[in-house]
């Protein structure tokens, strides 16, 4: 390449025009011919350039075509029976254990109270007994770790396993339990047992109070002073039995009970350490009947004393069981209530007597905890400011186990010549107690069950039926007679 540039330039030198002065020696020297030197290093990279600009953005491609449906695809396995809805907001309830619909004996709100417990370093047992379902976002952030909603131990280094017991705030026959794990995958207990025992007030050891428990074990103090409750020799109702984690958010584990003897406390024990969300005992009062004061009227649908609630037509927000609770009503989701009727006129009128003409209404029926005569209702709509039914009726009826069985299964389709009048059709008032004298003051009717009628919708807080138990039985064959009583005078059973 070097050669063939060379030989170009003397060729031009060779074609220049004639004519012209010879060049000289030095003149030819100074003309300068470009000849290519040898290549050069590479040279340093250079730096980077800024991001050019984006091109224009195309236009948004046409919707492709619905494919084909699938196969469709084997069955899935049974699920496992829901339960009442834990929260009454969260709608109609689901269907779970017959039990679940009875009163949680060991909850706080009815009395339940944590009276030991081996260990409490994670979170203490008193969330056991918590009236609300357990939650992920309560967890709190501590040295010890994070503390759950729930009861939880340390992870145990020396011989032995957890447990605690609990004086239940309902004392009576207990139908089931249900052994909640929510949020506590990775830290629930792997096994379980519950015992119980039917304690006399009179004859409990004192144990020292708790207080608040965090990061803490029993002491040797409160050691001693469990022992002479002997719980270790407890009846047990749920033998050792191995905890079956379901959905991190709802984990419940349900064990039903047959039994007809009464009980007071509980024992849960845990093997050998863990996590236990919730412990619901749910079950029915049995009241000492020989005790009460025959001269003083006494509340016959309380849940605390036997009552319970066998029907109902709806059930949005709340249970009518919780109508028949220990105590005033604490909100809205302490009482009844239903859902808003969609028969209602799309104009609202009243009759001559201030009550609303609507053509529905919705109901609940109760059994009471002994048949008897009812002197006074106590209907209490606190808390119901904007949402208490415009007005209510009362009325009973006679029935016995078998009639019961057949009215549930029939949703109470009873005749109407059955039902005989306590409170008539009364208007009502939201957010305040009202006190009413029963028909019974003059009809002298023994009844076994109440139906509350509210209309044309709404919620109740409490319900209280107040009046005198009769000589009337009507019990299950294997259940145990519970104490006659002579009717108050001037009474009668129309039979």
């Amino acid at each position: 390449m070097k050669q063939r540039l060379a030989l170009i330039g003397l060729a031009f030198l060779w074609l220049l025009p004639g004519g012209h002065p010879q060049q000289t020696a030095e003149d030819a020297c100074s003309l300068h011919i470009l000849v290519p030197g040898l290549k050069g290093a590479v040279g340093d990279k250079g730096q980077k350039g800024g991001v050019g600009r984006h091109g224009k953005v195309g236009p948004i491609g046409s919707k492709g075509e619905k494919g084909d449906s699938g196969d469709m695809g084997p069955p899935g396995p049974n699920g496992e029976p829901g339960g009442m809805a834990d929260s009454p907001r969260e709608g109609k309830l689901a269907r779970g254990p017959d039990f679940t619909q009875l009163a949680d004996m060991a909850c706080e709100s009815v009395g339940g109270k944590i009276l030991f417990a081996t260990d409490d370093f994670f979170a203490p047992a008193e969330n056991l007994i918590k009236t609300d379902r357990p939650g992920f976002g309560a967890h709190e952030h501590a040295e010890s770790g994070t503390r759950l909603d729930g009861w939880q131990t340390r992870r145990r280094r020396t011989p032995g396993h957890d447990w605690c017991i609990i004086k239940l705030g309902i004392q009576g026959i207990i139908r089931g339990f249900d052994v909640d794990i929510s949020y506590l995958m990775g830290d629930y207990a792997p096994r379980i047992s519950i015992q119980a025992a039917n304690l006399e007030e009179d004859k409990q050891p004192e144990i020292p109070q708790r207080g608040v428990r965090t990061e803490a074990a029993a002491t040797p103090e409160e050691f001693e002073a469990v022992a002479k409750l002997k719980s270790d020799d407890w009846n047990h109702l749920v033998p050792m039995t191995e905890l079956q984690p379901g959905k991190p958010a709802s984990s419940h584990n349900y064990f039903p009970v047959d039994s007809q003897q009464r009980w007071s406390h509980v024992r849960l024990n845990i093997f050998p350490d863990g996590g236990i969300a919730r412990l619901r005992v749910y079950g029915t009062g049995q009241k000492d009947w020989a005790a009460t004061d025959p001269k003083e009227p006494f509340d016959l649908v309380a849940i605390a004393h036997g009552g319970a609630c066998v029907g109902f037509s709806n059930a949005h927000f709340g249970h009518p069981n919780n109508m028949i609770g220990v105590g005033k009503p604490r909100s809205m989701a302490d009482g009844w209530e239903t859902a808003r009727r969609l028969d209602r006129p799309p104009v609202l009128e009243n009759d001559e007597n201030g009550i609303l003409l609507v053509p529905g209404c919705e109901w609940a029926v109760f059994r009471l905890a002994h048949p008897g005569v009812i002197t006074q209702i106590e209907i209490d709509t606190t808390h119901f400011k904007g949402n208490s039914p415009d007005s209510c009726k009362l009325d009973g009826c006679i029935l016995t186990t078998q009639e019961e069985e057949d009215m549930i299964k029939q949703k109470w389709k009873l005749p109407g010549h059955k039902w005989k009048p306590l409170l008539p059709v009364t208007k009502l008032s939201a957010n305040n107690g009202h006190l009413f004298d029963s028909l019974t003051l003059e009809l002298q009717d023994v009844i076994t069950h109440a139906r509350l009628t509210i209309s044309p919708d709404g919620g109740v807080g409490r319900l209280r039926l107040k009046g005198f138990p009769s000589s009337i039985c009507l019990l299950r064959p294997r259940e145990k007679p519970m104490m006659r009583f002579s009717v108050k005078a001037g009474f009668r059973a129309n039979l």
